[in-house]
């Protein structure tokens, strides 16, 4: 497929970038600083502004898909929506957090009283990106929240995969960067979560 990924050279759009040229695809990487993206097979890096709603429509037209990994605090989820809309896109996959998953029925993750303050606006502003979301009709969105750490590790395959209720073992709660991706293209590739939430955990 032709994707378009905006956010190609954070933590999770590396790993994200990694996955689909491991698999063929064609993406246009679009981050403000496109040096920083490693030049590759079937990659095209581009410099793209998340503020700019026009000329990121640009950016992203004619594509198969459209992945937004960027952080909520560092974008407006009204522009980034309104220029997939524009440009005519209709599948778009988002890098959510873990904020906004339950840990008991009606009680989300960041509402509970041991949230870490840090993570909190993000989380907070992830929470309100879902709620619009799940308004819109005319988009084939797909919100893949990651488990409650969300950290560089190892690609293994091995993973569990939830709706709606944050994950956990033994050890807590959490996935690599790089296992998050091949769920996301997985997701991408054979789509089960059409305007839908789902989860990704050990």
């Amino acid at each position: 497929m032709k994707v378009a990924l905006i956010g190609a050279s954070g933590n999770a759009g590396s790993r994200i970038l990694a996955e689909l040229t491991r698999r063929g695809h064609h993406v246009t990487a679009i981050a403000r600083h496109p040096e920083k993206i490693p030049a590759g097979p079937n990659v095209t890096a581009r410099q793209g502004d998340v503020f700019d709603g026009k000329g990121l429509a640009d950016l992203l037209k004619g594509h198969d898909a459209i992945i937004s990994s960027v952080h909520f605090t560092a974008s407006d989820p009204d522009i980034l929506i309104a220029a997939v809309r524009a440009s005519g896109v209709r599948r778009y996959l988002v890098v959510g957090g873990a904020g906004s998953l339950d840990v008991a029925p009606g009680v989300a993750l960041v509402t509970t009283p041991d949230f870490p303050q840090i993570y909190k606006e993000e989380a907070t502003k992830g929470f309100d990106f879902l709620k619009k979301l799940r308004g819109i009709v005319d988009l084939d969105w797909t919100f893949l929240s990651p488990s409650a750490l969300f950290i560089p590790g190892e690609r293994t395959g091995q993973f569990r995969l939830g709706k709606d209720d944050l994950l956990t073992n033994d050890k807590g709660s959490s996935i690599s960067f790089e296992d998050y991706a091949i769920a996301l293209v997985d997701e991408l590739e054979k789509p089960a979560h059409i305007r839908q939430r789902f989860t990704v955990g050990y």
